[in-house]
């Protein structure tokens, strides 16, 4: 597949925080022509409903939009995302439909509804010991695109996952319901084939731009200017040249935005090796995984 040509490069830190607004959604822009990233801000920080609203209506022609989030939830291990449900679906988009169905009446895009559901519980490991007796054990079920982020010296955490730092379940399940609500306004990569003109959204995983900044996954959290700084220079792009301590969101945001300018032009992350139609329509990838 040849790479495309972007002018705007996107990458939104995502949330599945309870609550109307969340300082910890962060919006970070980086252009074709060079300069430094800069974030987009909220006085009182972004709303899902917001995020949306940008994808759907406000966003340039040309953009490419990392979410930090999981687009879909594990499917090839075991041939179905909820083994044995009769509701189980057949694909990332009518997974994103389901949940939409079920917790439709839960504010904010959140998915309490989904989680609490008497089969769908089963599958998740929640909050107070609560872990469904088909989550799996240990670190739970994963995606072919997780187990390939292991390869590659990434410390990923499952989707099914809802419980302490690495509650990516969350985040997930809110994100499917943004997607969902997008209702094709947006082409959501590998799920929709990339479009040859026109913006496009992808999953994102903030530890492969920081790792391509020369950290490593456990340091992947930067948490002063001087330390983006120090990364933004090794990924070749313009410093912010500010000083003191900062959000470890914005960082992430800041610096993903600048490494997706960077890679977008890489054939080979739009056509990873185990990146196959089935795996594309199901589980979805993380693009900057090989």
């Amino acid at each position: 597949m040849a790479p495309r040509q972007f002018e705007w490069f996107v990458a939104v830190d995502w949330s599945g925080a309870r609550g109307e607004r969340h300082k910890a959604i962060t919006v970070a822009v980086a252009h074709a022509d060079g300069g430094p990233p800069t974030l987009v801000e909220r006085e009182r920080g972004w709303t899902r409903g917001e995020v949306l609203a940008v994808l759907r209506d406000e966003l340039p022609d040309n953009a490419l939009v990392g979410l930090d989030l999981g687009i879909a939830l594990p499917f090839a291990d075991q041939g179905a995302y909820f083994p044995g449900w009769e509701r189980s679906p057949e694909d990332a988009k009518s997974l994103w439909a389901l949940i939409e169905e079920i917790s439709v009446a839960d504010d904010h895009f959140t998915a309490t509804s989904f989680v609490d559901h008497p089969v769908a519980l089963r599958h998740f490991r929640r909050h107070g010991g609560r872990e469904g007796d088909a989550f799996g054990g240990g670190r739970g079920r994963f995606r072919v695109t997780e187990r390939a982020q292991e390869a590659m010296g990434c410390k990923p955490y499952s989707n099914f996952n809802l419980v302490g730092a690495a509650q990516v379940g969350k985040s997930s399940l809110t994100g499917m319901r943004v997607l969902h609500a997008l209702d094709g306004a947006l082409p959501v990569w590998p799920i929709d084939p990339l479009p040859h003109t026109g913006s496009v959204v992808v999953e994102i995983y903030t530890a492969l731009a920081a790792m391509a900044a020369g950290r490593n996954a456990s340091r992947s959290k930067i948490r002063s200017y001087e330390e983006l700084d120090a990364a933004l220079e090794t990924l070749g792009t313009p410093t912010l040249d500010k000083f003191g301590p900062v959000d470890d969101h914005a960082t992430d945001a800041l610096l993903t935005a600048a490494w997706l300018r960077t890679v977008a032009d890489d054939e080979a992350l739009w056509s990873p090796a185990d990146l196959t139609p089935q795996i594309a329509r199901t589980e979805g990838w993380t693009f900057g995984v090989r």
